[in-house]
Order: C-alpha cells, then sequence, then structure tokens
C-alpha cells in the first residue's frame, strides 16, 4: 500500500499557544481547539484517502477533527486533543492505515522569508483588511514566512509564539504553500523568525 501513498506532511504541534490556538478557532470548521491542546496536521495524496484515516484515527482514539480538506491534488486533515498520549496515537494509527512511515513524510523547506521594519501605515492598514488575527500597527516590525508544505506553517507560528511577544496576524495553510504574518517589535520578531526556521528546519523526512 507504501507505493500508492504520499505523505507529503505529519506536522505535530505538542501544545497550542494562546494566539495560535484562538485564530485556528476562527479558520476551522470542525472541533474547536483551545490554548493548550496537542495538535496533528497530516497532508497526503491521494486527497481522497483523508476520509478514512480521520476515521480511523477518531474511532481509535479521543481525538477530536478540527479540518479534513480535499484539494485538486493533496488531501488534509487536523486532530487534536487536551492528551498528547491520543494525538501521537491517532497519528500512528494513520500511518498504519496508510502502510507508511514517519521517515517517510517530505522535509519541509522555507520558500520565502521577509522582515519589513517600520511598516507604513497604508500598508498596515491594506493587510489588516485580509486577516483574522491581531492587527499590523504602523512602525511595527513584520514578518513574513512561506513553506512548503504547506502544513508546517503551523508549526512555525506555534513556535514564534513561544519563543517571543510577538502578535499572531495570519496563517495560511492550505495549498502548495503555507504562509506566516506576525507583527511587533523588531527584536520580538527577529526572535520569532529565529525559532520558527529552527522548528521547520529541525523537521526531518525525505528531501
Amino acid at each position: 500500500m507504501s507505493d500508492a501513498f504520499s505523505l507529503r506532511a505529519y506536522c505535530y504541534l505538542d501544545r497550542m499557544q494562546p494566539q495560535y490556538a484562538s485564530f485556528v478557532g476562527t479558520v476551522t470548521q470542525g472541533d474547536l481547539p483551545v490554548e493548550g491542546m496537542a495538535s496533528l496536521y497530516v497532508e497526503m495524496a491521494p486527497g481522497n484517502w483523508v476520509f478514512r484515516v480521520v476515521d480511523v484515527a477518531v474511532k481509535g482514539t479521543d481525538a477530536k477533527p478540527g479540518a479534513q480538506i480535499v484539494e485538486r491534488q493533496f488531501g488534509m486533515f487536523e486532530i487534536h486533543s487536551h492528551s498528547q498520549a491520543d494525538v501521537l496515537r491517532a497519528g500512528e494509527l494513520v500511518l498504519g492505515e496508510l502502510g507508511l512511515e514517519l521517515a517517510s513524510r517530505k522535509k519541509p523547506e522555507i520558500a520565502s522569508l521577509q522582515v519589513i521594519t517600520n511598516v507604513n501605515p497604508y500598508q498596515a492598514q491594506l493587510l489588516n483588511r485580509f486577516t483574522r488575527g491581531m492587527m499590523l500597527v504602523a512602525g511595527e516590525t513584520l514578518l513574513v514566512i512561506e513553506c512548503t508544505p504547506a502544513a508546517y506553517i503551523n508549526l512555525a507560528a506555534n513556535e514564534a509564539e513561544k519563543a517571543a511577544p510577538v502578535n499572531l496576524m495570519h496563517v495560511t495553510s492550505v495549498g502548495m504553500f503555507g504562509r506566516l504574518w506576525m507583527s511587533g517589535s523588531e527584536a520580538d520578531v527577529l526572535a520569532a523568525r529565529d525559532a520558527a526556521v529552527a522548528a521547520i528546519e529541525a523537521v526531518e523526512g525525505t528531501p
């Protein structure tokens, strides 16, 4: 069965941070997560298998599904629980159903990274029209990260929030690329950037 499947992403979050969990709650169509929960994002091909593996995960554990999405090429789902053990067990069940090992996941790459200091008020207002998170204030520093596979941008956002008191503006984790916007003081944004980059680079997988 492993020859028929591709594991693009297996992205585990040990503890959802306050802003990150709140943001996810504004976009999820399934069970709502809260701060402190563990979470797992899995992206695979063929996409239609997402329905079967979510069924296996929630039947075998107390983890709850927050999203299950099928795109043109890939399927993606997210599950979460207050129990890290349940989330990790759900991941094991999913890998078993697909006949894959964790090592077969695709290693994430950072496609683009920008730190923009002293943001102009007009640009801040324009960006604020597209965010569901915190507002960007003129004069702040803006962090923009893009990575592939898209699901790993969730890890970047969560680890960045752990590292510094930055403001989470926007996360997009569906599609070919994941995108993250954060803002704050220059020092805090640089610390958040370093944590996000380190988290993505630490994920092992196939090139």
